[in-house]
């Protein structure tokens, strides 16, 4: 079975039942791949990248809200 079968599976399932339709397939890729990207930069020391971040100065990040 194909991923857009699946999908399309998916899709009925949910109507039959009343629920929301599931996002389709590759949606989230790019956010997944961008997150990876980061986290291997990380583990290496080269930072975040020319996007920016918390980890292309060198110096830790700032406290969060909850002070932690």
């Amino acid at each position: 079975m194909s991923a857009l079968q699946q999908h399309l599976l998916d899709i009925h399932r949910a109507a039959r039942l009343s629920r929301p339709a599931p996002p389709p397939p590759g949606r989230h890729d790019g956010a997944v791949l961008r997150a990876l990207y980061r986290c291997v930069a990380r583990r290496s020391g080269r930072g975040a990248g020319p996007s920016g971040g918390p980890h292309t100065t060198g110096r830790p990040a700032p406290p969060g809200p909850s002070g932690a």
